[in-house]
């Protein structure tokens, strides 16, 4: 394992990837890719940019197996690169987008790969597209799996954090609310993830259910310590979005 650093030895590989997929098929594309890049260290922005070279480089009818054949090697790495070509696909495959990100996360089953996609996918579709989002975010809520009630709290992190309207923060922390019942570990922090986020940039949201947050016995502790945390940093940043 060797570290890349540069933009232009990502670029080299992708190229060299493209190369392997015109002669021989999608399989030596990604066999290209695993060997030059994925089992490397490669920081996550370098990753992105070999995604975004990818599609715009590969054939519209290829892309969907070729983002699952990544997302299949298991490397850490390509789940970055999954994650941002599902990104860009988004425009015009939102539906089949979220179902290819949410089988992913689920075939993945680890924390790393529910936060590496669903920050690019849910996360990046709820900032862009809350209205719609939160409406599939509130099913996800109610899913048996606990990763897809996880990518819950992991897409309002990101999009809170990216500059989510006020008035859809305050629609995803009822969401959050109505999540915070769980026990289970992995969903835990997803949820408080994104309560903490919600609490850091918005106090005035959690101040307006202060009443509920205290005493409704069905919210658990660790959500209110979640609370409590973001508030502790809350004045350093509420006024970027208040």
């Amino acid at each position: 394992m060797r570290k890349i650093t540069r933009k232009g030895e990502v670029e080299d590989a992708v190229h060299s990837a493209l190369e392997a997929f015109r002669k021989n098929g999608n399989a030596s594309l990604v066999r290209r890719l695993d060997e030059s890049l994925f089992q490397n260290r490669v920081r996550f922005p370098l990753l992105e940019s070999a995604a975004v070279l990818l599609y715009e480089a590969i054939p519209e009818k290829k892309q969907t197996e070729i983002i699952r054949a990544i997302a299949d090697t298991a490397q850490i790495g390509a789940f970055p690169v999954a994650g941002k070509w599902l990104q860009l696909r988004l425009g015009e495959h939102y539906k089949a987008c979220f179902s290819q990100a949410a089988e992913i996360i689920r075939q993945g089953d680890e924390w790393y790969v529910c936060d590496i996609i669903g920050e690019r996918v849910f996360g990046y579709a709820l900032l862009t597209k809350p209205v719609q989002t939160l409406k599939e975010l509130e099913k996800l809520g109610r899913h048996e799996n606990h990763w897809m009630v996880r990518v819950v709290g992991v897409a309002g992190h990101y999009a809170i954090k990216k500059g989510l309207p006020k008035n859809k923060v305050e629609e995803l922390f009822q969401l959050l609310l109505a999540l915070s019942e769980t026990t289970d570990l992995h969903t835990k922090k997803g949820i408080g993830w994104a309560a903490k986020t919600t609490a850091k940039f918005y106090p005035g949201i959690i101040q307006r259910y202060a009443d509920e947050i205290e005493n409704n016995p069905a919210i658990r502790p660790w959500f209110k310590t979640k609370i409590r945390i973001g508030l502790s940093r809350s004045f350093k940043y509420a006024g970027r979005f208040q």
